[in-house]
């Protein structure tokens, strides 16, 4: 089984230590692959030194900028080698920029705009960057970290990212069939209570009412990245797994 030996990935927001995105970055580096990683802050260089120095590259990059995007994949490319393996993590909020829930009737422009480009525009850029060297050289892997939260079920004041997450499965689908023929496959994954360092109390409490009884670990996610990345999942396109301990196939959400 070839797996990801060998292959260049790419990590978008692998700056949080207890992060998913940096947990995918390790799952990565530990099955063999050249990793680069990159968040907006000077921090991705730490999760660089847990990594190891040799076979990966940080970078600092603010990925609603197409010129930083465009420099990013550059610059892994000559740190690495050409980018065989996208994973499209970064979202949700962004270092030194927070958005209180609101309601639909009490969202501004300037909240809209941003919760669509960190979430859904950041990775479709990023594709777009990645995706003409993939098709020319017949093989890539694209992931895409959506959530449960959008594509299956809804929170309440979390209109933006619900909305940003399920453009993340329309934007799957339609880039699955485009490439499919060139080698390259797109997926996404939709995670549900996981347990990082950016969970709330209520989210926590809220993982402990799925079958399984807990949230999920970072790391539970990063598997099912490595799998999706691997040269053996090349059947597989166009889908988003699930991975929430059961939670959205349950219909009572709470102990009985």
């Amino acid at each position: 089984m070839a797996g990801v030996e060998g292959r260049v990935a790419l990590v978008t927001g692998a700056g949080s230590g207890d992060g998913i995105g940096f947990a995918c970055a390790k799952a990565l580096r530990m099955a063999g692959a050249r990793v680069a990683i990159t968040s907006t802050t000077a921090r991705i260089h730490d999760r660089r030194a847990e990594l190891g120095a040799e076979g990966t590259f940080a970078a600092i990059a603010d990925l609603t900028r197409e010129a930083e995007v465009r420099a990013l994949v550059a610059a892994t490319r000559a740190a690495l080698g050409p980018v065989d393996i996208l994973v499209n993590n970064a979202g949700m909020v962004q270092t030194g920029r927070r958005f209180a829930r609101r309601t639909l009737a009490g969202i501004g422009d300037e909240a809209w705009e941003h919760g669509l480009a960190i979430n859904l525009t950041s990775a479709m850029r990023l594709s777009r960057a990645v995706l003409p060297s993939m098709m020319r050289r017949g093989y890539g892997r694209i992931v895409h970290m959506s959530s449960v939260t959008g594509p299956v079920v809804a929170i309440p004041g979390s209109r933006v990212y619900g909305a940003a997450k399920a453009g993340l499965l329309g934007l799957t689908r339609e880039m699955a069939v485009e490439v499919a023929a060139k080698g390259v496959t797109v997926n996404c994954i939709g995670p549900g209570w996981i347990r990082t360092g950016s969970s709330g109390k209520d989210e926590i409490a809220a993982g402990t009412h799925t079958p399984v009884g807990r949230p999920g670990t970072p790391m539970e996610v990063a598997h099912v990245a490595r799998f999706l990345a691997s040269e053996e999942a090349s059947y597989l396109t166009g889908q988003m797994i699930v991975v929430d301990g059961g939670n959205t196939i349950q219909e009572f959400k709470v102990a009985l």
